[in-house]
């Protein structure tokens, strides 16, 4: 074997090894970057679920308190607003609006012994409660996968595949400091 046959295979055998490295580095942005997105999409059916929930619970109070035009109004804008979200920061925004107008909701609901007495209303509360706490567990989740794609296309060697492949970093779903509770669900007075 000549020194250029042996050069030429070391050459070769580097071009491989750096082939198999760069795809593997890529692959596995690319996993955790399907990962981030599932989790995205585990909020995004929760968001739904609750939102498709809101006008159930707006017509049971509606019977007892039909003079509250503006607390239903303002329900129906935040649903609205929560099904036209666009990404998480929108969606997080949405969300919190509609947080604030069902603790109004709520709050005309304690007004009426009989409504807060409805097997359908809490029914719907405890169902509203229950999907509440998906979205906590499902925005953790989320917030945990886009740490890890963060991190991952920001540590070297991974930053300059990253870079290669235009990955982009994920927003985080953040809520607002006063909506970090439930809605309120409570009978007791």
């Amino acid at each position: 074997m000549t020194a250029a046959l042996i050069v030429l295979a070391v050459v070769i055998v580097i071009v491989v090894l750096m082939v198999l490295f760069t795809l593997g580095i890529y692959n596995g942005l690319v996993r955790s970057k399907v990962r981030t997105q599932e989790a995205w999409s585990g909020i995004d059916v929760q968001l739904k679920r609750r939102a498709d929930l809101v006008p159930n619970l707006v017509e049971t109070v509606r019977g007892y308190a039909e003079h509250e035009r503006a607390v239903f109004e303002n329900v129906t804008r935040a649903r609205s607003m929560l099904q036209q979200a666009e990404g998480p920061a929108q969606a997080a925004e949405a969300n919190n609006q509609l947080t604030q107008a069902l603790r109004s909701l709520f709050a005309v609901a304690e007004n009426y012994p009989q409504l807060r007495a409805s097997e359908n209303f809490m029914a719907l509360q405890q169902e509203l409660s229950d999907i509440e706490e998906k979205i906590a567990y499902a925005r953790q989740f989320y917030n945990r996968n886009v740490t890890d794609f963060n991190s991952r296309i920001l540590v070297v060697p991974n930053v300059f595949i990253a870079r290669m492949f235009n990955f982009q970093p994920f927003e985080f779903f953040e809520a607002e400091e006063g909506a970090r509770e439930a809605p309120e669900v409570s009978f007791q007075r």
